[in-house]
């Protein structure tokens, strides 16, 4: 049996750290092409350009076109060989996290990321999600080649709107979940071999630190603050849960997150307020103990997760409906597979129902 474990080459995570990028740049590098959303380039330009002020690397910016497209991949590439770039900053949320990280895999070059948000786990990973150019679901890119340097400045990130915080507790609240399903049964994970020791443990420990400091984490970003609560569930939200889950592996709370994507109204909401219910699904499947079933209720109820269908703007669902999502999230190649049993579509409804009765019941009950 192999057992393996992803890292990226080096995790950074400061106050106004981004003023400080050129340091993680030299050594990789003396040309650097940044890629961030328009927005951001205007907001965070002058402090980048500040911190290469004394350096002989070249930097060349270019606005990230807003889908993570095999297009848009392909047009960053250009400029690559166009500026001779060694060196690929990705800078912003996940989808031109994910570009960078595609760029550099097919170029061949270093790449560090610098989240803006911490609502995914996507910026420590080798994984990158294509989406088509209107926005939907394409395939998944395994480039088994995590970042070079993850580089988090957490006063961008106490800045940014809470919501995104707490959907990256979402995220993170299904890694120890779908961790200990994978662990349980010996499944493989992405990093080329099963479980570690050390990945199982940074599963735990991201799940300890949402229950500790989740709450006073939210609080510090709804008043723009940087605070060691809210250090900790950003180093859970990134960190943590991208070598969690890359490490040990994901089962049923991300294959409901996809069965869903199958519902036009389902786009509203994140990524990780999406897999923070597929974690309720997923205690329910798995038949687990009601006092564990609470404890994630509990928390999800304190941040403002969504534990109900109605809380995720599925009041109207019909049976038809949460029939097409079961059988999207029991497609063959699907993670809910990772569980012990065989998993069939009408399982699934029959926990998704039960899991949105648990929430209603929970919210009456307080």
């Amino acid at each position: 049996m192999v057992q393996a474990i992803a890292f990226p080459g080096k995790y950074v995570q400061g106050s106004k750290e981004l003023s400080r990028i050129s340091k993680y740049v030299a050594p990789l590098g003396k040309s650097v092409l940044i890629i961030a959303s328009q927005g951001r380039l205007a907001e965070l330009k002058e402090v980048i350009n500040d911190s290469f002020k004394e350096t002989d690397i070249a930097i060349n910016y270019e606005a990230f076109g807003g889908e993570c497209s095999k297009q848009e991949v392909g047009r960053i590439r250009e400029l690559v060989k166009t500026h001779q770039s060694s060196v690929v900053v990705g800078l912003g949320g996940g989808k031109a996290i994910d570009t960078a990280k595609a760029v550099a895999y097919y170029e061949k070059i270093p790449v560090i990321i610098v989240p803006t948000v911490a609502s995914t786990d996507a910026p420590t990973s080798s994984v990158v999600i294509y989406y088509k150019e209107d926005g939907t679901f394409h395939e998944a890119l395994l480039t088994k080649r995590n970042p070079n340097v993850v580089l988090v400045d957490t006063h961008i990130i106490a800045n940014s709107p809470a919501r995104l915080l707490v959907a990256g507790m979402g995220d993170a609240l299904a890694t120890f979940f779908e961790a200990r399903t994978c662990v349980e049964n010996y499944r493989r994970n992405l990093a080329g071999g099963t479980f570690t020791l050390a990945s199982y443990e940074l599963a735990k420990l991201c799940y300890r630190i949402l229950l500790e400091s989740g709450v006073a984490a939210k609080l510090a970003v709804q008043n723009k603050v940087v605070t060691k609560a809210l250090d900790n569930v950003i180093e859970a939200n990134t960190l943590l849960s991208g070598v969690g889950f890359e490490s040990n592996g994901v089962s049923a709370a991300h294959s409901i997150y996809n069965g869903f994507m199958v519902m036009p109204d389902a786009h509203d909401m994140y990524h990780g307020e999406w897999v923070a219910f597929g974690t309720l699904v997923l205690l329910i499947l798995e038949n687990r103990p009601r006092q564990e079933i609470e404890e994630v209720l509990g928390f999800c109820a304190s941040v403002g997760l969504p534990i109900t269908l109605s809380d995720l703007g599925m009041t109207n669902i019909t049976h038809e409906q949460l029939l097409k999502v079961a059988q999207a999230a029991t497609a063959p190649k699907e993670s809910i597979h990772n569980v012990a049993f065989p998993v069939t579509a009408e399982d699934v409804v029959a926990a998704i129902v039960v899991a949105d009765a648990t929430g209603k019941n929970y919210k009456e009950k307080i």
